[in-house]
């Protein structure tokens, strides 16, 4: 791709549809250019060198993570709707996605040890019942849609384990998940978003009924220690001593939304994205097949470089600064693109966008455990895979979260070995 013509920047416009189905050839023109590639219109600043990420994630004195929800923002009547609509349930507060420390700090601690190697590993014998049935369930020798009958259901199986709650809400979760991100990084409709508005308040009620019967009879799962946990408050005591307060109800409804969509949404497109890579990649494939157990980490790893599910982050300036040489000013909104630092040739070349599972590590630890998991066991149960025909490979139009619409294949299994 280094040396393709670079495309025209002057009207490149990260929300539109074109510039989605593939941004990699902007990015790539924008790391040749300024530090800082301004969007003015979406009051917007792009930064996609690999080196000013890791200084503006360094600074967040600088560059705050407080930047509210990140979806566009409208006005006039809609926005006087989505006020009614969001009115019904609780106000949307800053925890663990979008705060700075300290207060980032006291939230992480209270879910922090869900997420340790040791406690994700826990998952291991539940995530390999689920993928094995899935694998059970797909056509042999049959073409069908991954992202439906793979992809989506793991993830979301997944995080209702480790959320506990019952597989009779599953496709209740999975559409209050898009619902939670449907203005993440992309344009969508007003009805769209006055749509998902209900979905998010009828989540939140959800939520609450659980935490409350948690606060009645502790089952000791997430959400038990939620509500059983203290922080330190921000205001001191008179004494000027600190102060521990109980987690209001709305802080552990952003926690458990905030978990439940970086739990599915993210790993659902990583997936699908490696399975593509691998039956792109034949050689590839053939290595997993050989050492499914050996293999599979450095495979995930390369599939979460490339695909970069979370493509981006946004940033807010909290006092004039530069980034790279170029001003930036108080009050700025700027744009971490990981999908871009993470093939900058300035650290991946040879090749920064060739599928090398041999290369470093990125990722997130629940992501990296189910997909490690499912291509050890697609590896040890799957022949062959094929990308048909009909695949057009369309991407959701959002430049935060990027991933496939569908995946066609044909895959052909072995029998399930004895005792999985």
């Amino acid at each position: 791709m280094a040396d393709s013509p670079a495309p025209d920047l002057t009207d490149a416009d990260p929300f539109s549809a074109s510039f989605n189905q593939n941004p990699h050839p902007y990015y790539r023109a924008m790391q040749r250019g300024s530090a800082v590639f301004p969007v003015p219109d979406k009051g917007l600043s792009l930064v996609t060198r690999h080196s000013l990420i890791g200084q503006i994630l360094r600074d967040p004195a600088t560059f705050s993570s407080a930047f509210g929800e990140p979806n566009e923002r409208r006005s006039g009547p809609v926005a006087r709707e989505l006020e009614e609509i969001l009115g019904k349930g609780w106000p949307y507060l800053p925890t663990l996605l979008n705060a700075d420390p300290p207060q980032h700090t006291r939230y992480r601690r209270v879910v922090a040890s869900y997420f340790k190697p040791r406690r994700l590993e826990e998952l291991r014998p539940d995530l390999e019942t689920i993928i094995n049935r899935l694998i059970d369930e797909m056509p042999d020798g049959e073409t069908f849609d991954l992202v439906p009958r793979f992809s989506v259901p793991l993830p979301i199986e997944a995080i209702a384990r480790v959320l506990h709650f019952p597989p009779d809400r599953l496709a209740d979760l999975k559409r209050w998940s898009d619902d939670a991100v449907a203005g993440t990084g992309t344009a969508p409709s007003d009805e769209r978003l006055l749509e998902a508005a209900r979905g998010i308040v009828e989540l939140q009620h959800y939520l609450a009924e659980q935490l409350r019967s948690r606060q009645a009879k502790p089952i000791g799962d997430l959400m038990s220690d939620l509500v059983e946990a203290e922080i330190v408050d921000d205001e001191p005591g008179p004494d000027g001593s600190e102060v521990r307060r109980p987690l209001t109800m709305a802080e552990m409804l952003s926690i458990v939304r905030q978990i439940l969509v970086a739990g599915n949404e993210t790993t659902t497109n990583a997936l699908t994205e490696g399975i593509r890579l691998l039956a792109e990649n034949p050689d590839e494939w053939a290595r997993l097949k050989a050492d499914p157990a050996g293999r599979a980490t450095a495979v995930t790893e390369e599939v979460l470089r490339l695909s970069s599910p979370l493509s981006s982050m946004f940033r807010v300036v909290r006092a004039d600064t530069e980034i790279g040489g170029c001003p930036v000013s108080a009050g700025a909104r700027v744009v971490n693109v990981y999908g871009a630092a993470n093939r900058d040739p300035d650290l991946w070349d040879p090749d920064p966008d060739a599928f090398n599972p041999d290369r470093g590590n990125v990722g997130a630890p629940l992501a990296r455990l189910e997909m490690r998991i499912a291509f050890e066991a697609l590896a040890r149960r799957i022949d062959t895979i094929e990308l048909t025909e009909e695949n057009t490979f369309d991407y959701h139009p959002s430049f935060v979260l990027r991933g496939l619409r569908e995946l066609r294949v044909r895959m052909t299994k072995h029998e399930r070995p004895a005792g999985n």
